[in-house]
């Protein structure tokens, strides 16, 4: 029996392609491009504390000489020509991308950005904006830059919880770090979820109001933007797809938490029905005031030069006749055939939409009207002139319990399309001679929460005369106890063979105690590992740890690491930072739903299947730096997300008789245990 060497997908974003960028003057090191983004992120209301940078932000003229820039300046003009107008927003203001004005201007200096040649460029016209424009913009503008540009590959980006700690903390943290500051006193402070016991949403507010499901959902919406152009610099493979994916995952999360709690799943959001769930946010704006709060049962209204509420069904009935059809209608008036595998890519471009649509003005944007208009029903004819609800902005989003509603009003759509397309036959889904004998556990499926830190220093006012004092919160977050996957594969070839092997698991009954079918189950399916193996002829043993999961990355480090780090490492050493480049997976803390105390049953499947006819790239066992969602090159699984458990199940025999699948049952428990690290 021989032990395997598994080759995953480590959690790093493949090369970004080369715009025919110069080699960096003085080859700026990695530790210094660390560095000079830590500088550029940190304190962003106040002065940049970096002497280098800040003499750059003073005397840099962006238009000096445009042989730097791979638009000859095009772009950079553009801005400057607005910034000298007076047309850019004041700093000082809240922001926000689904604001179209406010938007453009962001991606005016994006543009400046991805055009830059080298780094001094790069840097020169962050720290020279920085200083001019709405702080908002200009860190959604650098977020956005340094997934995408080449210069900054191996740059690892601050939490956006320590830089806008606004977004994502209750307003009485932030009121008592200001006291501290004020006093000059250190201080911790607990931060609660929001609401009362009285309220049962509560019960799964660890869960969507966690700051890394939090930065999860923002980071994929910046390495996969709707608004983005192929001519910025690459195309993103299988965006729309993804787009589909994602969120279905952040549905069927949200479903698990709810049912290890003793809640009911959620129903989707429609428009002709009481929106039942309110919410009260607890969160302020730095500059603007109060997020708004939404009473219980509010019916929805249309929004004030956003949409109608006619307008958003008559774009959903055209997109679910494209479903019924088969086809959607371009611009051009042709006929795409969506009964393909492909389909859900070019039905996710529609639902969003994203730039990559083909037909905008039919299909309209179903997807990001419908954030505006729930998020604007506090104040939907502008009266009160509050500034954005929670879910207009993508960091704050998951925190409104009617986000998953509204998300499962698409999924359902999606599911529309996915349940139209025919199901996999049984010869379909044979990986001849490969057979897995036994699949198990090791260790007991266990959570637990946990006190995490993390600083408020950037959420107050600050000056350089008045030196800075320990500022932070500490907040319960879930995890789980380390565990792994068991998995005995016998391959009958005769020949080495390489293989994909899918882990799956969804919940085994609803919360009346009731099974869910096999086709039930499979939509509600948690992707919790995807890896590729060669398998030696004969009987393998394959182990695989729980923290070894490609769909899941760790947590990002804290600013104070982050300058540690890149300080040490501008003395000569590597900053060990590779484990974190890419922060576009879901926290590996919430791999596994958390479960209740009398054991939550869950069905877990493993499908072992044909590598060579997986793979969408060569050589993908030697090349596996790629992580599940990453925006950078071909996406290497040629398989539908989801495979095979995405199309209709309509007799779950042909699963349970493929020698290359294997389902068991296992429990995960919660035994009430809550960690306090102070």
């Amino acid at each position: 029996m021989k032990v395997l060497v598994v080759l995953a997908f480590v959690a790093t974003a493949a090369a970004r392609p080369n715009l025919g960028f110069q080699a960096d003057a003085a080859d700026v090191s990695d530790a210094q491009k660390q560095h000079d983004i830590n500088f550029l992120l940190h304190k962003i209301y106040g002065e940049i504390r970096d002497p280098n940078l800040k003499g750059k932000a003073d005397s840099f003229d962006p238009e000096a000489d445009l042989s730097h820039y791979s638009d000859s300046g095009e772009a950079v003009h553009k801005l400057i020509r607005d910034l000298k107008d007076h047309r850019l927003l004041e700093q000082n203001h809240w922001f926000s991308l689904l604001s179209p004005r406010q938007r453009h201007e962001a991606l005016m200096l994006f543009d400046v950005l991805i055009r830059c040649k080298d780094w001094d460029t790069f840097v020169s016209n962050a720290a020279y904006f920085r200083q001019r424009m709405n702080e908002g913009e200009f860190v959604y503008a650098l977020y956005v830059a340094v997934i995408h540009s080449p210069l900054a590959e191996h740059v690892v980006l601050p939490p956006l919880y320590e830089v806008a700690p606004h977004l994502f903390t209750n307003s009485e943290d932030i009121e008592a770090a200001y006291r501290a500051k004020q006093t000059q006193t250190p201080g911790k402070f607990q931060s609660s979820f929001t609401g009362t016991k009285k309220n049962p949403e509560q019960r799964v507010a660890y869960f969507g109001e966690d700051i890394g499901m939090n930065t999860h959902h923002v980071t994929w919406h910046m390495e996969f933007p709707f608004w983005w152009q192929d001519e910025y610099s690459h195309h993103l493979d299988r965006k729309g797809e993804s787009f589909f994916w994602v969120h279905h995952h952040l549905a069927v999360r949200f479903d698990a938490e709810r049912l290890s709690n003793y809640l009911d799943p959620v129903d989707e959001l429609h428009w002709e029905k009481p929106i039942v769930q309110g919410f009260a946010p607890h969160t302020t704006y730095k500059y603007g005031g109060q997020f708004p709060s939404r009473p219980d049962n509010v019916n929805f209204e249309d929004v004030d030069g956003v949409a109608r509420i006619r307008d958003l069904l008559i774009v959903e009935s055209r997109i679910r006749d494209a479903i019924a059809h088969g086809y959607i209608i371009d611009k051009q008036g042709n006929r795409i055939d969506i009964m393909n595998e492909r389909g859900i890519d070019i039905l996710g471009d529609i639902i969003e939409s994203s730039m990559y649509s083909p037909n905008v003005q039919y299909y309209g944007a179903l997807h990001n009207t419908a954030h505006i208009v729930l998020g604007r029903q506090a104040d939907p004819h502008g009266k009160y002139a509050l500034p954005p609800g929670v879910l207009e902005h993508f960091e704050t989003a998951t925190r409104d319990p009617s986000f998953f509603r509204l998300h499962k009003y698409m999924d359902n759509i999606f599911k529309e399309h996915k349940d139209s397309l025919p199901p996999y036959s049984k010869e379909e889904l044979t990986f001849t001679g490969v057979n897995v004998e036994n699949l198990s556990v090791d260790g007991e499926l266990e959570t637990f929460f946990e006190d995490y830190e993390y600083s408020l220093i950037n959420a107050v006012d600050d000056t350089e005369e008045i030196a800075d004092v320990e500022i932070s919160t500490y907040v319960p977050r879930l995890n789980h106890k380390d565990f792994a996957y068991n998995i005995e594969v016998t391959n009958n070839n005769g020949k080495e063979v390489l293989t994909t092997v899918r882990i799956f698991a969804w919940p085994h009954r609803d919360n009346n105690g009731i099974e869910y079918t096999f086709d039930e189950g499979r939509w509600n399916a948690i992707e919790l590992d995807k890896f590729w193996v060669k398998l030696s002829p004969g009987s393998n043993h394959i182990v695989r740890k729980s923290s070894e999961s490609a769909v899941t990355v760790p947590d990002v480090p804290s600013f104070d690491t982050l300058f540690k780090k890149a300080e040490a490492a501008l003395g000569g050493g590597d900053a060990g930072l590779t484990e974190f480049e890419s922060a576009t997976g879901i926290p590996n803390r919430f791999l596994l739903p958390k479960g209740n105390e009398q054991g939550l049953e869950f069905d877990l499947v493993v499908a072992v299947t044909d590598g060579e006819a997986d793979a969408a790239v060569e050589g993908l066992h030697d090349n596996t730096d790629f992580i599940h969602y990453g925006s950078h090159g071909k996406y290497p699984d040629n398989r539908p997300h989801g495979y095979p458990l995405d199309r209709k199940v309509p007799d779950d025999r042909v699963f349970e008789v493929l020698p290359n699948f294997k389902h068991i049952q296992v429990k995960v428990f919660n035994h009430g245990e809550h960690i306090h690290h102070h």
